[in-house]
């Protein structure tokens, strides 16, 4: 399984596999980032591939020291799945 990846020039978080590019895109304003949209193509779903983008912007926020807004339905439902894993990240579910 192919790691994730910040493509910061377009600005998401990928997964890059031969059967497609799994997604989350994101955009930073300030000290926040925004979780815009994820994109999990039919051929990778139910393989955990939105879960590992969305931890993996998790933990670049808790290494950048960023307040992560989820306006993505699926990211924000995986945070607020995952409390253990956000820990010590601010999440702002209001500006959402």
């Amino acid at each position: 399984m192919a790691d994730v990846r910040d493509n910061r020039d377009e600005r998401r978080f990928e997964i890059v596999e031969d059967a497609g590019v799994a997604v989350l895109d994101y955009r930073r304003r300030g000290d926040r980032l925004v979780l815009v949209h994820t994109g999990v193509p039919e051929e990778l779903e139910g393989n955990g591939y939105g879960g590992r983008l969305v931890a993996a912007a998790i933990e670049a926020a808790r290494h950048e020291g960023l307040t992560v807004v989820p306006e993505c339905p699926y990211a924000r439902s995986w945070i607020e799945k995952h409390p253990d894993r956000v820990q010590g990240v601010t999440v702002d579910l209001v500006g959402a």
